[in-house]
């Protein structure tokens, strides 16, 4: 069978500053929480490895968008760095981060590749934390006088730009799970950053209205479908509540221009919402998206509670579901994720049945994998694995457009091998191999493969 896309269908990769730039404390960056956190805790990274150096896209963006060019990507995300534009979060603009983005933006378009830029992806300055990061609203102040600057010395090039990536990741890390600086655990805290984001979200596209740029704003959002275990009555409230937490507190706002009631009538029964000031829901409703980028990796499989709360610990969200692994499905074992290629259409579908059908695209998609060095024949990763991972995905998005979805293009993570936080180069994604040692980019057997894909806009059932 031939899986034909869309013309004008948008392939190519994504990133983000923290994870790719390097030069960490180099060309007048401020401190993010990442910098921050690796001097307070390197236990907490994996190997050890901090994210100073990354993959060095700051030295090598010119020979890297080559590289781009030559698996025929026709688009690339990647975010600004708020620290390295405004070091200290607020004031003074970094001459020196406005001619390296200025640089980016121009070589991804003389290679007629679309630069897709995102303003906020995990790297909140270290200024900004100290003064209680989106738990602040003279935070969310600042964001919004720093994506103002964004927009102004950007806005006439860029035609796609996305306010946050993955929001809910920094409420569960910071503030819920502990895997992310602050390494709070408080959900009426979590709760009011997701609220403060949300604020922030709209008032970035507030500004993007105002100032009548020639583009589309939308937001990124890691969507992962709640499955319960059985059509039983107790594991269907269950999903419901866990997809109004995880899916829903940020989808709702971002495309409805609003919160689902169940979810303020869930909060307010447990005394967990945010503070809400006048005025808020007017901006609110003028934050809703023209698009949406879709993030998606794993489905989420729940149950109902097998064990009572124990309410003297914190309130969390594992108060209304239990986790639940489906008997024989599909593994990545590297990374202990459930491969569900299905999930990516049902969330396609959703979007069109309840959410106006408003144009998306996958914005992260991919595969990571401990240890690909053992894959490594005649020099190359012979990762067939992630071609088959891509094409599984990529079926049932051609499935969705053929059924109505207004899904308008794909990005694998990612281009290069690149830092991921916490587990720094434990998983591997790239369509590139980094070799940490020597900085080397090899191409592996999944780019050249997706080289193939872009160039025809498609491929075949079968196809190597």
């Amino acid at each position: 069978m031939q899986y034909q896309f869309p013309n004008d269908f948008f392939w190519g990769s994504a990133a983000s500053a923290a994870q790719t730039e390097g030069a960490a404390f180099s060309y007048g960056k401020g401190e993010n929480i990442w910098d921050h956190w690796y001097k307070q805790e390197p236990n907490r990274f994996f190997q050890g490895v901090p994210a100073t150096d990354a993959s060095t896209f700051y030295k090598n963006y010119r020979s890297d968008i080559q590289l781009m060019k030559q698996v025929n990507h026709n688009s690339f995300r990647t975010s600004i760095s708020w620290s390295r534009l405004i070091p200290t979060g607020t004031g003074e603009v970094n001459p020196l981060a406005v001619e390296f983005y200025n640089n980016v933006i121009d070589e991804l378009i003389a290679q007629k590749i679309e630069p897709f830029i995102c303003l906020f992806h995990f790297d909140m300055p270290m200024a900004m934390q100290k003064m209680g990061g989106f738990e602040s609203r003279e935070v969310v102040d600042a964001y919004a006088k720093y994506v103002e600057t964004c927009f102004k010395l950007f806005g006439d090039r860029v035609k796609y730009w996305f306010t946050f990536n993955e929001p809910i990741v920094p409420v569960e890390g910071g503030y819920l799970y502990n895997f992310h600086y602050p390494n709070v655990v408080d959900f009426r805290r979590a709760a009011t950053v997701a609220y403060h984001t949300i604020i922030a979200h709209a008032r970035a596209v507030q500004c993007f209205r105002k100032l009548n740029l020639p583009g589309k704003i939308g937001i990124v959002l890691n969507l992962t479908p709640s499955y319960p275990r059985s059509q039983n009555a107790p594991d269907l409230l269950a999903s419901k509540r866990c997809d109004l937490l995880f899916n829903r507190s940020f989808l709702d706002p971002a495309v409805k221009g609003e919160y689902p009631q169940e979810l303020v009538e869930l909060l307010g029964q447990y005394e967990q919402l945010p503070k809400i000031e006048s005025g808020d829901c007017d901006l609110i409703a003028q934050g809703k998206v023209d698009i949406l980028g879709i993030n998606y990796y794993q489905p989420r499989r729940v149950q109902a509670r097998l064990n009572a709360i124990n309410t003297d610990g914190p309130f969390m969200p594992e108060w209304f579901f239990d986790n639940y692994v489906m008997p024989g499905c599909k593994m990545n074992r590297h990374r202990g994720w459930e491969i569900y290629e299905k999930g990516i259409y049902d969330i396609l579908i959703n979007l069109r049945d309840n959410y106006g059908n408003l144009p998306c695209y996958i914005s992260e998609n991919g595969m990571g994998v401990e240890g690909e060095e053992k894959f490594i024949t005649d020099g190359q990763v012979q990762d067939d694995y992630r071609i088959d991972f891509v094409k599984g995905h990529l079926k049932w998005v051609h499935r969705a457009i053929e059924e109505g979805s207004r899904c308008f293009g794909y990005h694998m993570w990612t281009f290069i091998d690149n830092w991921s936080w916490s587990n720094a180069y434990k998983n591997r994604y790239g369509f590139f191999r980094l070799d940490l040692a020597t900085q080397q980019r090899s191409l592996k057997k999944s780019g050249q493969w997706f080289a193939g894909v872009s160039k025809n806009n498609g491929f075949n059932e079968g196809e190597e």
